[in-house]
């Protein structure tokens, strides 16, 4: 893939971006943040200082990455997507007499997306939670609790409907019975063993 940067982009001067990632229209990244290589960032999106973006990630037009964030290899994050970071969110003091400082403070917390994991359009995910491996988010959830890998989660607030393969494919719903250990096999032929929710892959590359 050919990287480029968009004459429209805002970039902090000590914004890193590896190799062959595509910057589009109107992106704004602040100081301190770090895009992997042969990522793709949609345009008007909002990168906050010292985010974390790992290789071969795809953050469409629109979303909304603050401070604390951090996307391990091979996310997608879907257009319209907003993290938050801010446990105790004012814009003044308590007198109303000044702006609160907009910098990462003893309030604000980090987020964390893990590989292949993927965000849907339109969701909200409260700062402070995980989103596991290989994880699927409905689109328009609002993500107030930790995703455990291979789990798809939908609604408000997410919770867990199934589990997912590597390759998106839906392998169990979690309304079928899975108090027993089972093995399950998706339809790209890879493995996985499902007991009460927990997913394990048989399988890893």
């Amino acid at each position: 893939m050919t990287g480029f940067v968009h004459a429209t982009a805002l970039l902090d001067a000590d914004v890193e971006i590896g190799i062959g990632t595509q910057i589009w229209d109107n992106v704004h990244a602040r100081s301190g943040a770090r895009i992997g290589a042969d990522c793709i960032i949609g345009e008007k999106t909002y990168i906050g200082p010292r985010v974390r973006i790992g290789d071969r990630c795809k953050v469409n037009a629109l979303a909304y990455l603050c401070e604390g964030v951090t996307l391990e290899t091979g996310v997608m994050v879907a257009a319209g997507v907003v993290f938050t970071n801010d446990l105790l969110p004012r814009a003044t003091t308590p007198d109303l007499r000044q702006l609160r400082a907009s910098i990462f403070g003893e309030d604000h917390v980090e987020t964390l997306v893990r590989e292949g994991a993927s965000i849907g359009g339109g969701v909200t995910i409260l700062g402070g939670v995980t989103i596991g491996r290989f994880a699927m988010v409905g689109m328009g959830a609002v993500v107030t609790r930790s995703v455990a890998d291979f789990h798809l989660v939908r609604g408000n607030p997410a919770t867990a409907a199934a589990a997912v393969c590597r390759c998106g494919q839906v392998v169990r719903r979690f309304a079928e019975e899975t108090r027993q250990k089972s093995e399950v096999a998706c339809v790209c032929g890879l493995r996985y063993a499902i007991e009460r929710e927990r997913v394990t892959e048989l399988d890893p590359p």
